[in-house]
């Protein structure tokens, strides 16, 4: 199965439960949910226009908007091709649960590659069962999905960006219904605000939960 793939890169996963581990980003192309402060709109719209040649989202900048088709056997060629070494792959969006992620999970994890899905929830979850889930809930936002019980059973951590206590409440209040056994809650500071900051240390301090920190932003990395 194709995927429209924007761009293809390695680096250092930045946050979350994964912090600190060389990965391969895969970042699809799509995404109706409207977040505001999204930092990656041109990965919204699949316009033909902007459809490239495989080789053209491989390592290079895709702030522009383009995307090709790709499978995961063609992107593990074009990882060897790179000599990229990580045997992480985060596949990222856009939202990459737009699409049936079963095809290129199965094949990713046959090939040896540990995988993690970075999913607003809003879509049903649908991959290989060794797959690490990161659910980002997105509460409220334009497109107006609703945030699927779904992906919040299938997630393996959930990571959560807070600036106000009114951020935490809406978690709260997602999370009521759900088995938070074995999962991992992150509470991430919108733009490491002091306050957001602080607010989110004292609640992990006070319900065991993680603070995930945007290393990559500190470090001035993708």
């Amino acid at each position: 199965m194709n995927y429209p793939v924007n761009e293809v890169f390695e680096t250092i996963q930045g946050e979350g439960c994964f912090t600190g581990v060389p990965a391969l980003f895969v970042r699809l192309q799509g995404c109706p949910v409207g977040c505001a402060w999204c930092d990656t709109k041109q990965t919204w719209d699949v316009l033909a226009e902007n459809k490239v040649t495989p080789e053209q989202v491989i390592a290079v900048d895709g702030t522009i908007g383009r995307w090709a088709n790709h499978d995961g056997v063609s992107l593990i060629a074009a990882f060897q091709a790179k000599g990229f070494t990580a045997k992480h792959i985060v596949l990222t969006g856009g939202e990459p649960c737009l699409y049936d992620l079963s095809d290129i999970t199965h094949t990713f994890i046959a090939a040896g590659y540990g995988v993690q899905i970075e999913t607003s929830g809003t879509f049903e979850v649908k991959c290989h069962q060794d797959v690490w889930v990161t659910v980002s809930p997105k509460i409220n936002m334009k497109g107006g999905y609703k945030v699927l019980e779904q992906a919040l059973v299938r997630a393996n951590e959930i990571k959560h960006p807070i600036a106000t206590q009114n951020h935490i409440d809406e978690l709260d209040e997602l999370l009521a219904d759900i088995d938070l056994s074995g999962k991992t809650i992150c509470l991430q500071p919108i733009s490491q605000k002091a306050r957001a900051t602080e607010l989110a240390m004292k609640t992990c301090i006070a319900r065991n939960w993680r603070l995930s920190i945007q290393t990559h932003k500190y470090l001035d990395i993708d």
